[in-house]
């Protein structure tokens, strides 16, 4: 029987457990003391009527964005996997919060229920398959909320706080959305076995964060003092929205380490305010090859992952920066 799958908790969910389970809340936070957690994950299993009816939830849930998890292949079954960031088991006394029993918080509630209501049309246009959508509708517990049955007996319910912030500071922050975004990246063949795993990490980075292979350029320098002139140029062509510096500086017996690595970060630095154009600094300074590869992806995560996600951030902040300007006549 096909079946398929939705997971993960690594965090705690919206609502607290009842006063009748606090000894097991007990138990568990001795047994956290102990360093012997037992809890690794909370799945939702659902068997589905059909192959037909199993490829059609994978293809609905792949287009609401959900992360693609380890399903499973064998003879007697199969399983497809979908992931969200946290996952809660909750226990509800009284008024229950929806007609569904799964229930998945996201952020941009509105651009959901349009997402689903485009793939139902799509996928049931004269097929003469039934499916249920309903309006977005608030709730008693200060959200809204819609529900959606992409196949007969099975309904998901998708919800977001009526406040997001929830008594946060209002800011202004960039997305870590990549798509519809153009890079740059300028790496340094110096120190190759450093800064092939910066480019690695930067471009797995952008990848994942929707940007399209052919809107990232990677242009390749002699070392990282000339880095800075390389950027500037593409800068100054303005045909990218941001770009990612990647470079390695190791320090010698000389003072050459600082006179290098000085004019580097003031040419990337001045390169940026110049032109308007974000430039995120990849560029890594260590004492050893050891520090470096640490820094690359060994021990200390991959800086030219950070530095590209950093990159992301600054052009969704500059684009909504400018938005708000245009909207009040050109005033900051």
């Amino acid at each position: 029987m096909p079946a398929f799958l939705l997971g993960a908790a690594r965090e705690s969910g919206r609502a607290g457990a009842p006063g009748a389970i606090e000894s097991g809340k007990e138990k568990a936070s001795q047994r956290e003391q102990e360093n012997d957690p037992m809890i690794k994950g909370i799945s939702f299993l659902q068997a589905v009527g059909s192959a037909a009816e199993y490829e059609r939830l994978g293809r609905f849930f792949s287009a609401l964005g959900f992360e693609h998890g380890a399903g499973w292949n064998e003879d007697a079954s199969r399983g497809a996997a979908f992931l969200a960031p946290s996952g809660s088991l909750e226990v509800v006394d009284g008024e229950f919060p929806s007609t569904a029993s799964v229930l998945v918080e996201v952020t941009a509630l509105d651009a959901v229920h349009q997402a689903a209501a485009s793939w139902l049309g799509g996928e049931f246009e004269g097929g003469g398959a039934e499916a249920r959508l309903s309006a977005v509708t608030e709730t008693h517990w200060k959200s809204r909320i819609f529900t959606v049955e992409p196949v007969a007996g099975l309904k998901v319910s998708f919800w977001a706080w009526a406040d997001p912030l929830k008594g946060k500071p209002v800011a202004v922050e960039g997305d870590l959305c990549a798509a519809g975004m153009k890079f740059a990246i300028v790496v340094a063949r110096w120190n190759a076995v450093i800064t092939d795993r910066l480019l690695e990490g930067a471009l797995d980075a952008l990848l994942r964060s929707g940007a399209k292979r052919a809107e990232i350029e990677v242009i390749r320098v002699p070392g990282a003092w000339e880095v800075p002139a390389a950027a500037r140029t593409v800068a100054n062509l303005g045909q990218v929205d941001a770009i990612v510096t990647l470079g390695c500086l190791l320090r010698g017996e000389t003072a050459h380490y600082e006179a290098i690595y000085n004019e580097v970060a003031r040419g990337i630095g001045q390169s940026q305010q110049e032109t308007g154009i974000p430039h995120s600094f990849g560029v890594l300074t260590c004492e050893t090859l050891e520090q470096a590869l640490n820094r690359a992806g060994i021990k200390a995560g991959n800086k030219g992952f950070e530095a590209a996600v950093a990159a992301i951030e600054m052009v969704s902040l500059r684009r909504k920066l400018l938005e708000a300007t245009d909207a009040n006549g050109g005033d900051a």
